[in-house]
């Protein structure tokens, strides 16, 4: 079965959206009443610790998502780090704590809506929602993201008033005794309640449905972890403060504790309108904790840790099986445990999960595996990473028996599974086998590759200079019958110039790289390429050589022969200092050429620029040529200082004849001149606009 990748369709609001959702749901709604049978008073200290405590976690999982934004989030990241035996029993714990998660929601919703039904059973309520939202994950993230956003926009709303109302009406003597409770019965508590920040990591599982990842999920993340500490340390205070931690205490917790507060605080029409922001806050955790989870047994089946049938996407792109299993599991939790209960089993064995995405990250750096690019890089390394791996451990044993033994048992379990199950069935190893590597003993190869297959599919950043390396590079049209050998010498001869290096340095490097595998060689188009501490920046030569040309290369004792003749030489030199730069250019290179056009365009070509143009990426590329009649005719007559372009685009090559004119403020534009114009997209739709409308208006 081959694999089937899921759409990019979330958006920056959408993965807020998700985390924020999922977050300020039972540990606002729900748990304040339980918290506050331990520690009191000291309910906002319990959120703000438990906040704390899982900030190296949250960090590294922000690195690591942006690094490999792959479905599967926290089991993606181990078993990439790690290698498939943790990938397994992160993956397995995950699923089932975010199920849990899921069903303390359902629950909480069954909780609220019993205020005004009380003779209503909660089971069936919780386990019909859990059915609503499993068949809106059925049409697809997207749509089931948009019905996040409607909730979580109504939910802000009503905490807004909720909160703002609440603080006029705060009794201090209520909050007196807030720094009273012990470390121990603080830090237990601190536990409990961590489960309400897990959606803030969900994102990280759907992560391959993220537009620009390596932007949109580190500040939506980040975004919604400042609304959460916001909401959960103000609020609760709200809540102790207004009817003191003793009434919330009441009869073992109060379980609709913000309707209560409510009441008191503008009657009953309060208790009715919390009680709808606490139906919003449940369903959008259980819409995206569906949505969530449900990712975990895709990425597993993936990867031949579950039964294939796991990765099966249906045509709206929502894995369908793995839907299926995710709500099976909720429904069961549903009708086995209690709230309380959930909120520790789910919360123990996510404190794990964070000290093992802190591990990960450690991992991985160490691998010193070059094609580890993340855009985010987690502060403060090793360090806080070292406190993110410790501290969850410590605050594991602190809530309790059953949750060190929830947590044990999921061990367990994960283990035995991949050693009488998976083990047989996957063929790779972890990051950690670089560490090994480096050590003398052993690496994986595949990781290497998997990730710079990644590193292509997300393609450039915003302040990589690729259009400029593109544009500056040195052509070079080969004869026909020219050997590759005389190729890489001229090309040398190119790339030597302005720099300290000679030209046979330059050359001999080359040929050793292509001979010893460094050439990637695909569709008729080779990329030799090197890096030295004595460049400065990234330099090409850009060398078409018609009729194909074959790489035979003698070395010595070594010779190569590629059989497949090459039409296209991109010879690529970066400074040695900066390999993620080296690799996105390699990896924007490797997906042009694969395009079916691609060839085509090459050696259709007329001229130098238009074999530039062959190369830079579409949506980053306008090019004009100044004829009357033209939306581009106003451009004629005018000096380039004098043109007004939107900003983030310049002027990178003109064309005049069989010319190549620099690009100078004092250049005056000509009837038929090539404009090739570079830039970010948005910019370059302003500007085509506004040619197209002074040519409308043009007499």
């Amino acid at each position: 079965m081959p694999k089937q990748n899921l759409k990019k369709e979330l958006g920056l609001f959408d993965v807020y959206a998700i985390a924020t959702g999922v977050t300020l749901s039972a540990g606002f709604f729900l748990l304040p009443g339980l918290a506050a049978v331990g520690v009191g008073s000291g309910l906002p200290l319990a959120y703000l610790l438990a906040g704390l405590l899982i900030t190296p976690g949250l960090v590294s999982m922000a690195e690591l998502a942006t690094a490999m934004p792959r479905a599967g989030g926290v089991y993606y990241f181990l078993d990439r780090s790690m290698g498939p035996l943790m990938g397994t029993v992160g993956g397995f714990g995950t699923w089932i704590a975010l199920s849990l998660k899921s069903a303390f929601a359902l629950i909480g919703i069954g909780a609220y809506l019993r205020l005004f039904f009380p003779d209503v059973n909660h089971v069936p309520i919780s386990a019909g929602f859990a059915i609503v939202f499993g068949l809106v994950n059925i049409l697809g993230a997207k749509k089931s993201t948009s019905l996040q956003s409607v909730m979580v926009m109504g939910l802000l709303t009503l905490l807004a008033w909720f909160i703002s109302v609440g603080l006029f009406s705060i009794e201090p003597a209520n909050l007196s005794g807030m720094f009273g409770p012990p470390s121990g019965t603080l830090a237990s508590t601190a536990g409990l309640v961590v489960v309400s920040y897990m959606g803030l990591t969900q994102v990280a599982s759907v992560a391959e449905e993220v537009r620009n990842p390596e932007r949109n999920i580190p500040l939506g993340m980040f975004l919604a972890f400042g609304t959460a500490i916001l909401v959960y340390t103000v609020g609760s205070a709200v809540m102790v403060g207004v009817v003191s931690a003793d009434v919330l205490a009441q009869n073992g917790g109060d379980l609709t504790p913000v309707a209560t507060v409510a009441r008191v605080l503008v009657g009953p029409w309060g208790a009715i309108l919390m009680t709808v922001a606490a139906v919003l806050a449940f369903s959008s955790v259980a819409n995206a904790g569906i949505l969530s989870a449900s990712r975990y047994p895709l990425a597993m089946s993936r990867d031949h840790v579950l039964p294939r049938f796991f990765s099966k996407i249906q045509r709206e792109g929502a894995p369908i099986y793995a839907i299926y299993a995710t709500v099976g599991l909720i429904l069961l939790f549903v009708l086995v445990f209690d709230a309380t209960r959930i909120a520790k089993l789910a919360g123990a064995f996510q404190l794990m999960m964070f000290g093992l995405s802190c591990l990960a990250v450690i991992v991985m750096r160490e691998s010193r595996i070059e094609s580890y690019d993340p855009r985010f890089r987690s502060p403060f390394y090793p360090w806080l990473h070292i406190l993110g791996v410790l501290a969850p451990f410590w605050l594991i044993v602190e809530m309790g028996l059953l949750p060190s033994l929830f947590t044990g048992g999921l061990i367990t379990f994960g283990a035995m599974w991949y050693t009488y199950y998976a083990r047989e069935r996957v063929d790779r190893e972890g990051a950690i086998f670089h560490v090994f590597e480096r050590l003398g003993r052993q690496r994986d190869a595949g990781l290497d590759r998997e990730l710079r297959q990644i590193m292509k599919e997300k393609g450039l950043r915003d302040a990589d200079p690729f259009e400029e390396v593109v544009t500056t590079a040195s052509i070079i049209d080969s004869p026909v019958g020219t050997g590759f050998r005389n190729v890489v010498w001229e090309a040398s001869a190119h790339l030597a110039e302005g720099c300290s290096i000679s030209a046979k340095e330059l050359g001999e490097d080359f040929l050793k790289g292509t001979v010893v595998g460094m050439t990637p060689v695909s569709h008729g188009v080779a990329l030799p390429h090197l890096r030295r501490s004595d460049i400065d920046s990234a330099r090409m030569v850009l060398v078409r050589c018609r009729g194909g040309t074959k790489m035979d290369v003698d070395l010595g004792d070594v010779h190569l022969d590629q059989s497949e003749p090459v039409q296209a030489i991109f010879f690529l030199m970066s400074p040695l200092d900066d390999p993620g730069l080296h690799l996105r250019i390699l990896a924007q290179i490797a997906g042009r050429v694969d395009k079916e056009d691609f060839m085509e365009a090459w050696l259709s070509a007329s001229n130098h620029q238009e074999l530039k143009e062959a190369i830079l990426r579409d949506d980053r590329l306008l090019a004009l040529t100044l004829e009357p009649g033209t939306p581009s005719a106003s451009l004629i007559g005018q000096a380039l200082r004098d043109v007004s372009l939107p900003e983030g685009t310049l002027i990178a090559l003109v064309r005049r004849g069989h010319d190549v004119v620099i690009p100078r403020g004092a250049t005056v534009l000509e009837r038929g001149d090539r404009l090739t114009i570079i830039g970010e997209p948005a910019g370059l739709h302003i500007l085509g606009e506004r040619l197209s409308e002074q040519s409308q208006v043009a007499p």
